[in-house]
């Protein structure tokens, strides 16, 4: 994780992505009341962001959905994403944690993967909670982790680019995937909440 770190200060702006209607509009009501959250109708690629969000597998597979347009534009990532699994969490990084490794382009300079699945292409059920898991995590991931040189990841993060999280192959429906996107963000950063966990 080379890649460069600048001073960041200030909140961190989200940017939820979505390439239809359904998601566009499910996501405009995760953002209302949420200043730091803007929609982007069109590519999560279009956005310029410091980071991108993958919402892949437990595994780092990413040969489907947005993670297949990650790995087309990003040659290594899959194998850097799949090595940072197996170094970090033993082959397997369970739903509910997230890790950032660095693309090798300007921007996005990094790619947090946070999975929702743990095998690809798995279906989930219309209620789950991954969506919420795997939110929870990349925010947790922007406000405690830190880069492998040290450096805290808010640090070298301002923008954050994501798609939906398990509602292309996961089957989630877009308004449960932003509620529960909406109560990650809220537990995360909303006054009250636990500073560190």
């Amino acid at each position: 994780m080379a890649a460069a770190t600048r001073d960041r200060s200030g909140e961190l702006e989200l940017v939820l992505c979505a390439m239809g209607e359904s998601l566009a509009s499910a996501w405009e009501t995760a953002a209302e009341g949420r200043p730091h959250i803007r929609v982007h109708r069109g590519s999560v690629l279009e956005v310029q962001a410091d980071a991108v969000v993958s919402p892949a597998n437990s595994y780092g597979w990413m040969r489907g959905g947005v993670d297949a347009v990650y790995a087309a534009n990003f040659p290594a990532i899959e194998q850097r994403v799949r090595s940072a699994v197996l170094a970090y969490h033993g082959g397997e990084l369970p739903v509910g944690e997230a890790l950032i490794v660095p693309t090798d382009v300007a921007r996005p300079t990094w790619l947090i993967t946070a999975p929702t699945m743990k095998e690809p292409t798995e279906a989930l059920a219309a209620e789950t909670v991954h969506p919420y898991l795997a939110a929870r995590a990349v925010f947790r991931l922007w406000r405690d982790g830190v880069l492998d040189n040290g450096s805290p990841v808010r640090n070298a993060v301002g923008t954050i680019a994501m798609p939906g999280l398990g509602t292309g192959v996961g089957g989630v429906p877009p308004q449960v995937c932003a509620r529960q996107l909406a109560a990650a963000w809220d537990a995360v950063f909303e006054p009250g909440s636990v500073a560190r966990t």
